[in-house]
């Protein structure tokens, strides 16, 4: 198949980073696949990087010269299939491709929990002008169907995968060492991006709360709130425990380097690849029933559940497992079992292939 995904973020985050891994996949397996995206944009140049095709177009914004750049790219090039991810390149794509008989497919896929509009056009965007929905979570596809009368058999949940066989346990001395960090005591981290709802605010306060020396956190990644994050610090007088390295382009030696990893979300997540490469790596998580995450994370199986916004409970959640090293080893197990299992790259791929040869031929 030919096939065209479309991204109008300019950011960076598990969105971009799994529209890169799908389209490698899907490279790989025999497609033609190529990225239209923001010009100067982080996925743009990732994608270079990784000898993946881009088209640059202006998507971040809905616009009539915006929509026939999109239709000339498309009628240059034709595809099969159009697989959008943000709001302003969906509906670019249903513009670009309205009334023209024999148009690509558009299949659009929803990453996170936020709620969508219910006015009439959203509607005719999501059930008439697209061809099918996937979206990162089961929740999130109930959401669509309850809230947003959406048809089921229009929306199908394929959570993220991950490569377990790159993403594994490691060495954590070794991975320490090269990193800089603390040879000695636990490190508590966290891999998001520095956005407000993914909750650093709340764990600092919880890890001011612990009253340990013992204990570091590390903060990976980077955002528009590493400046108030980093004030925060400052206040609580944690500058000697805490560590932001910004973000990194393989995570994998920080996350070896880890013991607990924590994502206190309080809103807008699908099924966060951060949780899902920490627990390949076999390590415990603690973190919130926000989006879909409690369909990776299993309370007191694969990891320890805490309410959002609630630092005190976050806190004690973390203290458990830093004083249980049975308890640690224990989720951290059965975390990689869930994630080997349920969550691999190979089963998105099969999915995601699935759902694009199905709308091309119309078989839903």
């Amino acid at each position: 198949m030919k096939i065209l995904h479309t991204e109008a973020s300019r950011g960076w985050g598990g969105q971009e980073i799994r529209i890169l891994n799908e389209t490698a996949g899907m490279m790989q397996r025999g497609h033609a696949v190529k990225i239209a995206c923001t010009p100067g944009s982080n996925i743009a140049r990732e994608a270079r990087a990784r000898g993946i095709e881009v088209v640059e177009l202006a998507l971040e914004k809905p616009s009539f010269s915006a929509a026939l750049a999109l239709r000339r790219q498309l009628r240059a090039e034709p595809v099969d299939i159009i697989n959008t991810h943000s709001s302003a390149d969906s509906w670019l794509a249903a513009a670009a491709t309205r009334y023209w008989r024999g148009r690509p497919k558009i299949v659009r896929t929803r990453h996170i929990s936020a709620p969508v509009a219910k006015h009439w056009l959203a509607r005719w965007l999501y059930q008439n002008a697209t061809d099918h929905i996937v979206t990162t979570g089961e929740r999130l596809r109930q959401t669509l169907i309850s809230d947003n009368g959406i048809d089921a058999a229009h929306v199908t949940s394929i959570p993220t995968g991950v490569d377990t066989g790159y993403f594994a346990p490691g060495d954590q001395a070794r991975a320490r060492a090269a990193l800089g960090l603390p040879q000695s005591g636990l490190i508590i981290g966290i891999v998001a991006t520095l956005r407000s709802w993914k909750g650093h605010a709340c764990l600092l306060d919880a890890f001011a709360g612990l009253g340990r020396d013992d204990v570091h956190l590390l903060i990976v990644g980077d955002g528009p709130q590493r400046e108030n994050l980093t004030q925060r610090i400052d206040q609580l007088g944690l500058q000697r425990r805490v560590s932001l390295p910004g973000n990194q382009a393989d995570v994998r030696p920080w996350l070896q380097a880890m013991d607990i990893f924590t994502l206190p979300s309080w809103a807008n997540e699908g099924v966060p690849q951060g949780i899902m490469q920490a627990m390949a790596c076999e390590l415990p998580v603690v973190s919130t029933p926000v989006g879909s995450i409690d369909e990776l994370v299993v309370d007191g199986e694969t990891g320890l559940m805490t309410e959002p916004k609630n630092a005190t409970a976050l806190a004690a959640a973390l203290s458990r497992l830093l004083e249980d090293k049975n308890l640690r080893r224990q989720l951290g197990r059965a975390a990689r079992q869930r994630v080997e299992q349920q969550f691999t790259d190979t089963v998105m791929l099969d999915r995601m292939e699935a759902v694009f040869e199905k709308t091309v031929d119309s078989d839903w």
